[in-house]
């Protein structure tokens, strides 16, 4: 298989330093056949993509872009969590190179080909894609998928967008300026698709109420599929500020690298981390840059993908587009109660939810304030991310029951409503205690494991119709905190 790439590349991935004031969004479907090499039939394929690009593309260049959807192969695949790249170099290459990664009866399977774009044939060149299947690198099979210029061709015009970029790696720079009783995280969470176990990473810096030294110390965790949580703790260690992001006792959080160990190396990690889409503002933006509230959630990149290796005792996980994202809190502390999601949905689709009750007088014998993103394509519901947690003059609000093994989420908002079903099975379920800048204690129950089930409704004619339906076993990443 051929692993070429070029030599001049206008990637996504969120690290460089000038990162343009825009990039490009678009959908594509084709359709065509397989033919696998142990078989004597053809099957029909069908190519649902959704492109981003960290540009606005340049047709007199080469454009390399992410590419997410859903893989349909006739009797034998459904893939709604399909990934990969694209290459876009119609001029400079003469070609526009596809790489899709996608599973099939519980097999790893990579659709590799590219449309060869020549002046003598335009509309063929352009829109036939030759391809070859592989698997761990040995070809099973060969295919051809075409766009269909006359069903097609209007959807995909209408689907481009512009979006404004905004610089990932400049939300890992830390927030806290010399105040006590401050606390800030950087966490990571990741799926292994290969073993399907989940990854957790937490980064922390404390500076005490008290005015005492600060310190930095967190965790790693692993979630096997099969087996028990295993996890390790690292530092309190000094303290020392650095723009790049958290580095302490020889565990580094920086733009796009998380490096350390923990427990005298038997947990160890080393993973590159290549952001796929823009910030997600869990609670309005005004929050995070003016710290008006007891504590804010962002995400630098709503969804970002991991190579490398995380090692814990005697097994090493080898990492490979491995889906999930970091995460960025900075606030006074944790929460009285609060509910926690990241739900990778597939097809660039991303669910996160932060559900929480305040510790503030007045505020804790409140339900908790909810603040709900479901990011499709370039478009995020609600479109404000107020409207979850304080409705329309405080009604409408959304409404999550927190508890274990399962908690919901439900709420309207507009035209659409959702419900949000959480489970977090006790043996796919680590406990660990934090301990808050004033001294107190919480607790919390996570999982890198969890289920989730997210009906997204639409009002139409009178009633409501089911918009998107997505259930995801072992792959959702969820935490209940108490005190």
């Amino acid at each position: 298989m051929s692993t070429d790439v070029p030599s001049d590349r206008d990637t996504d991935t969120g690290t460089s330093g000038n990162t343009p004031a825009r990039g490009t969004v678009f959908t594509e479907t084709m359709l065509g056949t397989l033919r696998l090499d142990t078989e004597d039939r053809t099957r029909r394929v069908r190519l649902d993509l959704r492109v981003s690009a960290g540009r606005v593309m340049r047709l007199t260049g080469t454009t390399e872009a992410r590419a997410s959807g859903r893989v349909r192969i006739a009797g034998w695949a459904d893939d709604a969590g399909a990934e990969g790249e694209l290459e876009i170099s119609p001029l400079a290459r003469r070609r526009i190179r596809y790489r899709i990664a996608f599973t099939a009866e519980g097999r790893r399977l990579t659709l590799d080909g590219w449309k060869s774009v020549t002046p003598r044939r335009p509309v063929a060149s352009m829109t036939v894609l030759p391809y070859t299947l592989y698997e761990d690198g040995t070809r099973v099979g060969t295919g051809t998928l075409r766009f269909p210029l006359a069903t097609q061709l209007v959807p995909f015009l209408a689907s481009f967008r512009f979006p404004r970029r905004e610089e990932p790696g400049a939300f890992l720079a830390p927030r806290w300026k010399g105040e006590p009783g401050r606390t800030e995280v950087w966490y990571t969470t990741v799926t292994d698709p290969s073993t399907g176990s989940g990854v957790w990473l937490h980064h922390e810096l404390t500076a005490p109420a008290d005015g005492s030294e600060p310190y930095a110390h967190g965790w790693a965790a692993v979630f096997p599929k099969v087996g028990p949580v295993r996890h390790a703790r690292f530092g309190p260690a000094r303290w020392t500020a650095d723009d790049a992001g958290f580095g302490a006792d020889g565990v580094t959080a920086t733009r796009g690298r998380l490096t350390g160990s923990a427990e005298n190396g038997a947990l160890r990690w080393d993973l590159a981390e290549h952001p796929a889409d823009a910030p997600l503002f869990t609670f309005p933006r005004w929050s995070w840059r003016r710290q008006l509230l007891p504590a804010a959630q962002i995400l630098p990149a709503a969804r970002a993908f991991y190579d490398g290796t995380f090692t814990h005792d005697d097994t090493t996980l080898k990492l490979s587009s491995a889906p999930g994202a970091s995460a960025r809190i900075y606030g006074h502390g944790n929460a009285r109660r609060w509910a926690w999601l990241h739900a990778d949905l597939g097809g660039g689709d991303v669910l996160e939810i932060v559900a929480a009750v305040s510790m503030r007088p007045g505020l804790r014998r409140l339900p908790p304030m909810v603040f709900l993103r479901l990011r499709r394509g370039d478009r995020t519901w609600p479109r404000r991310p107020e409207r979850p947690a304080l409705g329309w003059a405080g009604l409408g609000r959304f409404r999550t029951a927190i508890g274990l093994p399962t908690w919901t989420t439900t709420g309207r908002a507009g035209l659409r409503r959702v419900r949000v079903e959480v489970t977090q099975p006790e043996d796919r379920t680590l406990t660990l205690d934090y301990t808050d800048p004033d001294g107190t204690h919480a607790v919390c129950r996570n999982s890198e494991r969890a289920d989730a089930h997210i009906l997204l409704e639409r009002w139409w004619l009178g009633g409501w119709r089911t918009e998107a339906e997505w259930t995801l076993d072992g792959t959702a990443h969820a935490e209940v905190g108490t005190r």
